[in-house]
């Protein structure tokens, strides 16, 4: 293993198993643990930030999911549970509670299925606004000590292993809800 560290808590998990128990492959602990670390605390800081505005994950996918999917910000209900891969009940949820803030409005088929639209508001458009602006600002600021370079090569090794991962776990490519 090349280049572990004794004083870094994570190379020091490597270094420990390698002593303790010299055939088992530890190549991948600097490199997942240090990825589930980072998810953590993005994580972590993204529902704070999410929280102070009043606001949690659910929602800001419900609204981030209708504010990109253009004028005039209405998809079914069908179509926002695919995009969010969550259930159709999953959604019920985030619509009632965001319809309950103004957020969004409901609004029934006119050709007599069961099928419901929801809709931005504007009270909603604006909230999803100062959201993304706030959340991917945010990480942009957490990001901004790698250089341009850096953001560029990390970015294409997480694609890559992402997209390796779903072949090789047969999931599915889409990314879980992603807010911004």
């Amino acid at each position: 293993m090349p280049n572990l560290d004794p004083d870094d808590p994570i190379d020091a998990i490597a270094l420990a198993w390698t002593r303790e128990r010299p055939d088992t492959p530890v190549d991948s602990i600097p490199i997942v643990t240090r990825i589930t670390h980072a998810a953590k605390l993005f994580g972590d800081d993204r529902t704070r930030l999410l929280r102070q505005s009043g606001a949690d994950s659910a929602i800001l996918d419900l609204l981030s999911t209708l504010r990109r999917s253009g004028p005039p910000y209405r998809l079914s209900t069908r179509e926002l549970a695919d995009a969010a891969l969550v259930t159709a009940g999953a959604i019920t949820q985030r619509v009632d509670r965001a319809e309950q803030q103004g957020l969004v409005v409901r609004h029934s088929r006119a050709d007599r299925t069961r099928q419901v639209d929801v809709e931005l508001t504007e009270s909603g458009h604006r909230a999803v606004e100062r959201l993304v602006d706030e959340v991917l600002g945010r990480e942009a600021e957490l990001l901004e000590n790698l250089s341009e370079r850096e953001r560029d090569q990390l970015e294409s090794l997480l694609r890559r292993l992402l997209g390796e991962l779903h072949d090789a776990l047969g999931s599915d490519r889409r990314p879980p809800h992603v807010g911004g």
